[in-house]
């Protein structure tokens, strides 16, 4: 490596491309969608106006989002071969490698899957938003050994999701809670899902190889897993008595507390303050306010210790528990929500494409000889 040469590990700060579809504020722990904060959206504006605007660059009239609606509903089935397929899948699948599988073979089924032009991909955009949550609905049935439940037309994203993955109509605050978990999941910046999305599409490979890669990327523990993780450690927990010891002990050997602290977020991320309020309704319906309790606990402790905030994956793993969904589906409901992000980022990609080809800096023996 030559002396001017500098590698920046994680390419953190690297500023790779332009993008018109999310503001990450670190310092000031604001979020905006093209230009609308998060806390607004969150309260005045539902999934599918937010897949818009990301999609559209404005938020939706009234007629606007009656007719991008049906749109999204005119796409609301999966083909059987690829339910097949899912079923075919050995027990011991773990659902984002089930929904992995699933996205690479709806490409072989879609009737638009090798066709690049604008008006195809954008097609590809609202089929995968639209299909990606009914992967999801029917394998978490697959995974506890029921039946899929058939989508039901009429029903918003989130409504027809607890639908399918409970078999009955979700109440109010079921159906507000995933709603708000697929606003505050659906786009942010370049992060290492989106950007393997974008490495991908800058190949011009098509769409579905593009969220093929991403989903790949979400899998990873120290991106979409994180959730899945924070659940496992509030349930090894237990009580919240013994919440400081479990904590204490992870720090003393130098291991991480998953759900906490924030490569960007420095003073606290915005989005967790909706799951957090959100969880805490759910969790005292159930019962199951230990948990909110063994959480705020944990909060406290990181803050105080080691200066840090909890991240949306903390409170997005006891909100699920909470709806009765399996830890193990946490990260595939974050990937119906990324969806509609990955796919807007795709076409932004694709309307300005260059290759991305960065180099490494080579580190190993020269001039060696036979």
């Amino acid at each position: 490596m030559s002396s001017a040469e500098q590698v920046i590990h994680g390419l953190e700060g690297v500023v790779a491309l332009e993008s018109k579809l999310s503001l990450i504020e670190g310092q000031t722990a604001d979020l905006y969608y093209v230009g609308y904060h998060i806390d607004d959206l969150v309260e005045k504006a539902d999934y599918e106006s937010v897949v818009y605007l990301l999609f559209h660059g404005d938020l939706p009239t009234e007629d606007q989002l009656r007719a991008f609606r049906a749109q999204l509903e005119s796409e609301r089935s999966i083909p059987k071969e690829v339910v097949d397929l899912l079923r075919s899948l050995p027990k011991t699948a773990v659902p984002m490698s089930m929904l992995r599988t699933a996205v690479s073979a709806l490409g072989v089924y879609d009737p638009d899957a090798e066709d690049m032009s604008p008006e195809a991909n954008f097609r590809k955009a609202i089929r995968l938003t639209e299909q990606v949550p009914l992967l999801v609905a029917t394998i978490a049935r697959l995974i506890q050994g029921l039946e899929p439940v058939p989508p039901q037309r009429g029903l918003t994203i989130a409504q027809n999701m607890v639908y399918m993955m409970q078999g009955e109509k979700a109440s109010e605050v079921a159906v507000k809670t995933l709603d708000t978990a697929l606003i505050l999941h659906a786009d942010h910046g370049l992060n290492a899902s989106t950007f393997t999305a974008r490495v991908t599409a800058s190949t011009l490979s098509d769409m579905h190889s593009c969220i093929t890669s991403a989903i790949g990327s979400l899998k990873g523990p120290l991106h979409g897993g994180a959730n899945e993780a924070v659940m496992q450690m509030l349930l090894e927990i237990g009580t919240p008595e013994r919440a400081e010891a479990y904590v204490r002990e992870k720090l003393a050997r130098k291991e991480k507390i998953m759900g906490i602290g924030h490569r960007v977020y420095k003073n606290g991320d915005p989005r967790t303050k909706h799951l957090k309020r959100l969880s805490k309704a759910l969790n005292e319906q159930n019962g199951t306010s230990h948990l909110i309790e063994i959480s705020e606990r944990i909060e406290e402790i990181m803050l105080r210790e080691k200066g840090l905030y909890p991240n949306v994956d903390f409170y997005s793993a006891s909100a699920y528990y909470a709806l009765g969904i399996p830890p193990s589906l946490y990260t595939p409901i974050f990937a119906a929500s990324r969806i509609s992000g990955w796919t807007a980022h795709l076409l932004e990609q694709y309307r300005n494409n260059r290759l991305m080809r960065p180099r490494a800096a080579y580190t190993g023996p020269r001039n060696r000889k036979l």
